[in-house]
């Protein structure tokens, strides 16, 4: 008979700190003949005989699976200055493991972990541009799942449906991540063999407005999309909506007929108001686009 596995985090309120790093050890063993037990305790006596013991019981060491943060000198710092929550101290360990892959890995610790961490330590990682609209992150999304004063839902019971949402979004975003990554490797192939590198062609919807912005050159891109063709704007970068190249004023939320004879190309299809996009039928037709805006 196989030993039972014990993933141990404190009882009480949860945070998304502990679900999501209690997630990740799901993940880890999924598959494995033997799933783990979750228990929920603060009880010293119940965590020394715990195989993973996050968030609770005031020791960080890697080598015994002990993850957590609350020592008074912390668990460490990263080099932007966020610290460590148990999380991040799990996924430093387990994360390549459960990813696939260390660049997996990386791109979930930025676009996931780190947040995560930041807010478990008390860190403003993001700040309102405008007054009274605060971005919506996934930390409210855990939140949301803590009974309310007139919930009668045991705490336990919720943190395990919490930890569910958890685990399928980790599963999610690791496959987008493993995605995005081998997508932009062939990015990289059509930015080397454009002859023109302000125009890129693509033969797929890859994920390609990162990759593109390490580039200079890049103004346009062009791609298929169901039996049509975009052609979008690349962003000077991924935390403004500014583009480096406008679509030509006149063609701004014009369509089909009208977007045709103000462009000369017959299958014109639409324009975005906000001139970052345009459509047509044809790879020939967004070609002849592409041009003209360049030529704008």
């Amino acid at each position: 008979m196989e030993k039972r596995i014990t993933i141990i985090t404190h009882s009480g309120s949860f945070h998304p700190d502990d679900v999501f790093a209690v997630a990740s050890l799901l993940l880890l063993h999924e598959g494995k003949s033997v799933m783990p037990e979750v228990v929920r305790t603060r009880d010293p006596h119940i965590l020394q005989t715990g195989d993973f013991v996050l968030d609770v019981g005031g020791v960080y060491d890697a080598s015994t699976n002990r993850f957590d943060h609350h020592q008074i000198d912390g668990a460490g710092v990263r080099p932007n200055r966020i610290p460590y929550a148990s999380f991040g101290l799990v996924w430093k360990k387990y994360g390549a493991e459960i990813a696939g892959s260390p660049e997996v890995a990386g791109e979930l610790e930025r676009r996931l972990v780190i947040q995560i961490d930041a807010l478990d330590n008390g860190v403003e990682a993001v700040a309102p541009l405008i007054e009274g609209v605060r971005p919506y992150l996934v930390n409210h999304v855990i939140f949301s799942y803590i009974p309310t004063w007139k919930s009668s839902e045991p705490l336990d019971e919720a943190f395990l449906v919490a930890v569910g949402f958890a685990k399928e979004l980790l599963k999610r975003e690791i496959r987008s991540a493993a995605d995005k990554i081998e997508g932009e490797r062939f990015v990289e192939e059509a930015y080397q063999n454009a002859v023109d590198k302000r125009l890129i062609m693509l033969d797929r919807e890859y994920f390609w407005a990162e990759q593109l912005a390490r580039h200079p050159e890049p103004l346009l891109v062009i791609y298929p999309q169901r039996e049509n063709y975009h052609i979008k704007a690349v962003r000077d970068s991924l935390v403004s909506f500014k583009t480096r190249v406008s679509f030509p004023e006149s063609w701004a939320g014009k369509r089909d007929v009208e977007l045709a004879k103000v462009t000369g190309v017959p299958d014109a299809f639409f324009c975005h108001n906000k001139r970052f996009m345009v459509v047509a039928g044809s790879k020939e037709g967004a070609l002849a686009l592409a041009q003209k805006a360049l030529k704008a």
